[in-house]
């Protein structure tokens, strides 16, 4: 059974199953207090029919006249009336109950019979365990009892009235059931359509996903329904984006190895050819297996943080000294090239929890992309400063070669190199900058980088947040 039918069976399960409980218990219940209503109206009747068989008693001296009283109230079946009810009397009251016979009798003090109004008990019998509503009659002049009066002594008014009401109120209430369940299938229908439609599309476009083509699903609500979509449709577009990234990483991969390793097929056929001493040949074999070596080690880094495997060891460290240590590290490579490394800090810097190796490996990578990209005579200057009381900016400014404009956006993207970077023949992968924006980034801090364009040099700022 499908999910819809399954959701559609339920809910019309339960609103089913609540009907029938309410009309039940509905039933019941008024069933029960329907019989204590008509009890008491019962005792009411009786009581009001001895009040006026008592003072019909007084007025004949006896029980000549017993069947006015009974008249009036409406107990008379026969057909014939020995006077018309007296308007605005009491019997009026029990006009509600005249749909069956009700059966009342009357007797004197001694048992036997006065009146029984369906002649079922005649006259001057003993009546034996009468049932009903009984009520004394009084001689109203010596306040003595003269009879008795049974009111709905075979229960005909329980019977009739209130089993022809609670039938009444079967009926009506069946009806009402019926229409809620109707209401119910519909609704159900509705409701489990809409359920089950965006789980269907989701089927189909993870059917579609896995077949390599791109699906998106509709979004018609903002509840939760809706809010998957959302989210199925921003995880599609995020596997876009990574297949279209995985597809430019094989092929910078592959162009970034097929240089190195051509280089070394050549020097190796030139040697085997004798076209190139084994001192060139073993030199630029050497240098081009560094290459691929170095390759390797930066995406060995990127892999690390691609799968959330950059483990950093944090530990409180100097940043003066850390940033002295860097500036003396590369201060070889600066002089080699011609250009001036200076260091721009102050003793007093705060202490930070860093991972000093990963942080130098960050720093390394700006200071040599600096570097390679000064001029002979250029400066370089490594810049730390408190930016407010909740972050430290570490700068590396340069008056190299600069950046373009259109390059900027991309220059932490991998394997992206700018033209002139290319064109000046700057070793490197394209993988230093995207490893420092992840190891910075890893630390709980951002990097930037500026540029006024082509000649204007670059500055890359870290801004770390100070320890709390």
């Amino acid at each position: 059974m499908s999910l819809r039918w399954r959701i559609m069976v339920s809910i019309v399960f339960v609103i089913v199953l609540t009907v029938l409980i309410s009309v039940g218990v509905g039933y019941y219940a008024t069933q029960a207090r329907l019989g204590v209503f008509v009890d008491e109206i019962g005792d009411d009747e009786a009581s009001r029919l001895a009040q006026n068989l008592s003072r019909e008693y007084t007025a004949a001296g006896g029980w000549e006249t017993v069947d006015r009283p009974l008249s009036e109230a409406g107990y008379i079946y026969d057909g014939v009336m020995l006077e018309e009810p007296h308007e605005g009397s009491e019997g009026e009251s029990s006009d509600l109950f005249h749909n069956d016979p009700i059966r009342v009798v009357i007797t004197g003090v001694d048992g036997r019979v006065v009146k029984d109004n369906l002649s079922e008990l005649l006259p001057g019998t003993t009546a034996h365990d009468l049932d009903g509503h009984r009520e004394t009659v009084f001689d109203l002049t010596t306040n003595q009892p003269v009879g008795r009066v049974y009111v709905d002594v075979n229960h005909e008014l329980l019977s009739a009235e209130s089993h022809g009401f609670l039938n009444t109120l079967l009926y009506i209430t069946v009806i009402g059931g019926m229409l809620t369940a109707g209401v119910a299938i519909l609704l159900a229908a509705w409701l489990s359509k809409r359920i089950t439609a965006p789980v269907t599309a989701l089927t189909k476009a993870t059917q579609a996903i896995a077949q390599g083509d791109t699906a998106q699903l509709p979004i018609t609500s903002s509840d939760e329904l809706g809010q998957m979509s959302a989210a199925f449709n921003r995880m599609t577009s995020a596997l876009e984006t990574q297949r279209g990234l995985r597809k430019r990483l094989i092929n910078d991969v592959s162009h970034e190895l097929n240089t190195p390793l051509t280089v070394i097929q050549l020097e190796a056929k030139g040697l085997r050819d004798g076209l190139q001493t084994p001192k060139t040949a073993s030199d630029h074999i050497v240098q081009e297996v560094d290459r691929l070596r170095g390759l390797v080690t930066d995406l060995d880094w990127l892999a690390e943080t691609d799968y959330g495997e950059l483990k950093l060891t944090l530990e409180a460290n100097s940043i003066y000294e850390l940033l002295t240590a860097e500036a003396d590290r590369w201060q070889p490579q600066s002089q080699a090239r011609q250009v001036e490394l200076s260091l721009q800090a102050s003793a007093d810097l705060p202490d930070m929890d860093l991972d000093q190796m990963r942080m130098s490996q960050a720093l390394g990578n700006v200071l040599s992309n600096a570097i390679h990209c000064a001029e002979a005579g250029g400066h370089i200057a490594i810049r730390a400063e408190l930016e407010s009381d909740e972050a430290l900016a570490i700068s590396v400014i340069d008056d190299g070669i600069g950046i373009q404009a259109a390059d900027l956006p991309h220059v932490f993207d991998r394997f992206y190199r700018t033209d002139p970077s290319r064109n000046r023949g700057i070793g490197g992968t394209g993988l230093g900058l995207a490893i420092t924006r992840a190891i910075v980034e890893a630390h709980g801090g951002t990097i930037a980088v500026r540029s006024d364009g082509l000649g204007q040099g670059a500055a890359v700022t870290f801004r770390l947040p100070l320890n709390k």
